[in-house]
């Protein structure tokens, strides 16, 4: 079965947290959905298995699951969320029928964040619930503020390397191509020394605005990877659909317009070189593989006299 939000207030805010109920009894889940539906988004799942399935699709906030269930009890569900990496950091809250400090122990044990008896009052679950969630949604923004590139406001190394592997798998279980894009700026250290070190960042930003502006699909990255160096991820796309973007890109920069008189490439603007690789990905290949073949790319661009777009299979 297939979890599904549940019917909510009307009144109810836009951006409300995602609450996922995991629990085979109607009653608990009614109850449940009672207390929380006016301050959050509530989906349910009748077995661990049905949890784990939503959890891969889409992320919730915090769980809230029974211990004792047909198939997966909670502990066990609970210990394969934490062994995921996609899952490791949602909160999860066993609701239990029972105050036993074994049972507590096995649950802590298992990466439970808390216990709440079934026979709390609404508010002091209401209460114990917004705590949790407030401090995800500030260990989220902290996360966040770590992924991004200080100077360009773009995703950063580390993010660009959570997504790649994310998409890979992915791309992986579906069977689905994914692809990839390395782009430079050409002759960006001549800018840098003739400009100076004020203009080059003023630069970066631009051509990083630009870059973003010309991707509009969510699953999408931009990312820094490093100086003037910045890499696309496109998931679900084959290697004619990413060089068809990467030729919108370098005339996008183009179209920016921004002096270089010391660049070697004719115009006198700022150019970019790019690099692009796509495959299908398997399970026991080595995503770096994939970076590779963009690499490889990006050095025929620069070599064939950059400002161009170069393809090859990863």
């Amino acid at each position: 079965m297939t979890p599904e939000p549940l019917e909510a207030s009307p009144a109810m805010p836009i951006a409300r947290p995602r609450l996922l109920i995991v629990d085979d009894q109607p009653l608990n889940i009614r109850l449940l959905n009672q207390v929380f539906q006016a301050e959050c988004e509530v989906f349910v799942a009748t077995s661990g298995e049905d949890a784990l399935a939503f959890c891969q699709d889409q992320l919730p906030d915090l769980i809230l699951l029974d211990v004792v269930m047909p198939g997966l009890d909670g502990y066990e569900v609970c210990r394969r969320l934490k062994r995921n990496a996609r899952t490791r950091e949602i909160p999860v809250v066993f609701v239990t029928s029972q105050s036993d400090t074994a049972e507590e122990e096995d649950g802590l044990a298992a990466g439970a964040v808390d216990f709440i008896a079934k026979s709390a009052s609404a508010n002091v679950m209401r209460a114990r619930v917004n705590t949790l969630m407030t401090l995800k949604r500030q260990t989220d923004l902290l996360q966040s503020m770590a992924r991004i590139d200080g100077l360009t406001g773009l995703a950063n190394r580390r993010h660009f390397d959570e997504k790649l592997e994310a998409e890979w798998r992915r791309c992986a279980r579906s069977g689905t191509p994914l692809a990839l894009i390395l782009i430079d700026l050409d002759h960006f250290k001549l800018f840098n020394d003739y400009y100076g070190h004020q203009a080059g960042d003023s630069c970066l930003q631009q051509v990083a605005a630009c870059l973003k502006r010309q991707f509009t699909r969510s699953h999408d990255l931009v990312a820094r990877y490093g100086g003037e160096e910045f890499v696309c991820v496109l998931p679900e796309t084959a290697l004619a659909g990413a060089e068809a973007k990467a030729h919108a890109l370098e005339g996008a920069i183009r179209e920016l317009k921004i002096a270089h008189e010391k660049t070697g490439v004719a115009g006198g603007i700022v150019t970019i070189s790019l690099g692009v690789a796509a495959v299908v990905p398997a399970p026991s290949d080595d995503r770096a593989s994939l970076i590779l073949g963009a690499d490889r790319s990006l050095y025929l661009a620069k070599g064939a006299g950059r400002a161009q777009v170069k393809t090859l299979h990863a």
